[in-house]
């Protein structure tokens, strides 16, 4: 994939110096033609199985819009090319102010602007300047589907003056050929999690896996109801669902499952670095997560979730009503969000009952019965181990009620005793202590 596009690359740039080369000749014999790029048609890339390639087809973009899509991409892949635009007038003993561009803090080389899409686009022309201004705009699929931006300075200045950038999926798309996995940063407060387990590991009770199967088959579907179905007139984009009941259950464990059936990445939101005590902050830092997964194959999954979408209160202080806008904002994010959104909860009476009709589907996650926890015993342990003839698994979950999550605890208690030991048997005592380690987490006694 990286041979592809970087042999589909090389055209490009070649084209794109063969545009600049023509633009600045042209502008120095102060000859104010519109023509460019047309007078120089961009390579074909019909047939060709680079995913650049693919993105410029898919999208039917015209010579203009590859310009500024190179423009953009330039800077991280041959940024040398973009030197030319540092020419001085020398009559002003200063850069052209047609020529746009920036410097970098750290980046040597000509960052380039809305202003240097126009002057290689538009030349003189206002016609030409004002429908350049169009690919900026919300609705173009640039904007839409978050592939490049213009990045203003100050909100007070040109919009062309506002820096080419270049979403990190595609760049990623346009170099490697594969979807970018965001770092956890203060920037994306979220981290990547994921399962070597699989559906056969997960012990649910038949309702809750019929409720789980629907999400499946949203995921599955979803695009066919709301496209060829025509149902996108009639209901909102995505899918957004509560996970509710007692810690250990399967929650976390089934958000993981979903993406790894589908091939979509899970991101469990941090918090800790979402929630602030300044007003606006959690908005901002929330902001931020939603406007990245926007247009990703991604799965949100939000543990905890009562700590952010909390019950709104009777607005007795300035506090309580910026937290009830905290819940408002999030209500209407929540609800305009395109993609899948998992809320987890151990308490859904914390959650505000506004979010009720706003999720698809609300699934408990109830503590496992006797049956299911006989199961949950049974694949707890090691294939190299074995159990002491008195250590009966049957009875041991007949008699104790303990969520998966719980099991494991024991399961790995009881294993290191026994490699402690220097042993491969588990022992009924040390099961019976983990139980009782366990219980006394929760106040309760064996």
């Amino acid at each position: 994939m990286i041979h592809e596009n970087a042999a589909v690359l090389h055209q490009e740039m070649a084209w794109f110096q063969q545009v600049v080369d023509l633009r600045m000749k042209k502008y120095f014999a102060e000859d104010g033609s519109t023509t460019l790029p047309d007078q120089l048609p961009p390579p074909q890339l019909k047939g060709n199985g680079a995913v650049y390639a693919q993105i410029v087809q898919h999208y039917n973009m015209n010579a203009t819009e590859r310009l500024v899509l190179l423009l953009a991409l330039i800077p991280h892949i041959c940024p040398q090319l973009l030197d030319v635009f540092f020419t001085k007038n020398a009559t002003y003993d200063r850069g052209f102010t047609e020529f746009g561009g920036i410097k970098g803090q750290h980046h040597g080389g000509f960052l380039p602007t809305g202003e240097t899409a126009a002057f290689l686009a538009a030349a003189s022309s206002l016609e030409q300047r004002f429908r350049l201004i169009e690919l900026f705009g919300p609705d173009h699929f640039f904007a839409k589907h978050s592939i490049l931006k213009l990045v203003p300075s100050n909100a007070e200045e040109p919009l062309l003056s506002g820096t080419l950038s270049l979403y990190p999926e595609y760049l990623s798309y346009f170099t490697l050929g594969t979807a970018h996995k965001p770092d956890y940063s203060i920037n994306f407060p979220a981290k990547r999690i994921e399962t070597s387990l699989e559906w056969s590991d997960l012990v649910l009770e038949d309702h809750t896996m019929e409720e789980v199967e629907e999400i499946r088959a949203w995921i599955e579907h979803g695009n066919t109801l709301m496209n060829d179905w025509g149902m996108s007139r009639k209901i909102k984009p995505g899918y957004r669902s509560l996970f509710y009941g007692p810690p250990g259950t399967g929650k976390s464990m089934t958000a993981c499952l979903l993406g790894k059936t589908f091939s979509m990445d899970v991101y469990r939101i941090d918090l800790s670095m979402i929630v602030s005590k300044f007003i606006g902050e959690t908005e901002k830092n929330l902001a931020q997560v939603f406007d990245r997964a926007a247009n990703q194959n991604w799965i949100l999954f939000f543990d905890e979730a009562d700590a952010l979408f909390g019950k709104r209160t009777q607005t007795s202080s300035s506090n309580d009503r910026y937290a009830n806008q905290e819940v408002a904002y999030l209500l209407q994010r929540i609800e305009d969000f395109p993609g899948m959104i998992v809320l987890a909860t151990n308490l859904k009476a914390n959650i505000d009952d506004a979010f009720g009709r706003r999720f698809q589907s609300m699934i408990y996650f109830s503590m496992p019965g006797p049956e299911q926890r006989f199961r949950l015993w049974q694949q707890a342990f090691p294939s190299n181990v074995q159990l002491e003839e008195k250590l009966n698994l049957e009875e041991i979950a007949r008699k104790h009620e303990l969520a998966g999550g719980a099991i494991i605890n024991v399961s790995r208690y009881s294993c290191l005793m026994a490699l402690k030991r220097n042993s491969t048997t588990i022992l009924h005592k040390d099961v019976v202590n983990g139980i009782r380690k366990e219980f006394g987490k929760e106040g309760k006694t064996v």
